[in-house]
């Protein structure tokens, strides 16, 4: 795989999102005024991916234990997308979800989900380590404070990208008409707090 300049736009046809672990057990540990909007913008986010045929791959931390991934982000999974249940806290540890990242075939991988600090991080520097390039979205990650601001600083230092759920959508849509037939098919509002 030839290396792609840290610099670069995010291309949607280069790009898969991930969705890490937003599971009921892990967003209870946030403050409550934190939950919904953060669910309401990986969803919106999930959207807009599948309006461009962008890949998905979610995880669920150990589904037995800590439940799955949480109603509102499964139903914006496209038709038979499988929600893996991950045991590690860095997703590229687990086998088959490295298997299930490299056969989307995709260069630029963005994550979204929870925690900040652990398994986003550790899945993020894994996905850098295998050679992909690697956004993380501040405003739709998160983890019980401090910890996000541990987690984006540790994952600024490693190389990755940070960026907000506004820009990578720009930076997926790229000019105006983009933009006017991406939002004509969402048929979604806006989550709160996103201006676009």
């Amino acid at each position: 795989m030839q290396a792609i300049p840290n610099h670069q736009l995010f291309d949607r046809d280069r790009s898969c999102l991930v969705v890490i672990d937003v599971q009921r057990y892990f967003l209870e540990k946030l403050p409550p005024d934190w939950r919904q909007p953060l669910v309401a913008r990986i969803a919106w986010l999930m959207r807009v991916a599948r309006v461009h045929g962008i890949p998905i791959v979610a995880t669920a931390e150990n589904i037995t234990k800590d439940g799955p991934l949480v109603p509102e982000l499964s139903s914006e999974l496209p038709a038979g997308t499988a929600v893996h249940d991950k045991m590690v806290f860095g997703l590229c540890g687990q086998a088959s979800i490295l298997d299930a990242i490299k056969r989307q075939e995709r260069s630029e991988f963005i994550l979204v989900g929870l925690e900040t600090d652990v398994c986003v991080a550790q899945s993020a520097i894994g996905l850098m380590d295998q050679g992909f390039r690697v956004a993380v979205i501040e405003d739709a990650t998160a983890s019980p404070p401090p910890h996000h601001d541990y987690g984006i600083k540790r994952l600024s230092a490693a190389g990755a990208v940070i960026t907000s759920v506004k820009g990578i959508y720009y930076e997926w849509v790229r000019d105006v008409a983009t933009d006017n037939r991406t939002r004509q098919h969402m048929n979604f509002p806006l989550p709160p707090g996103l201006t676009l």
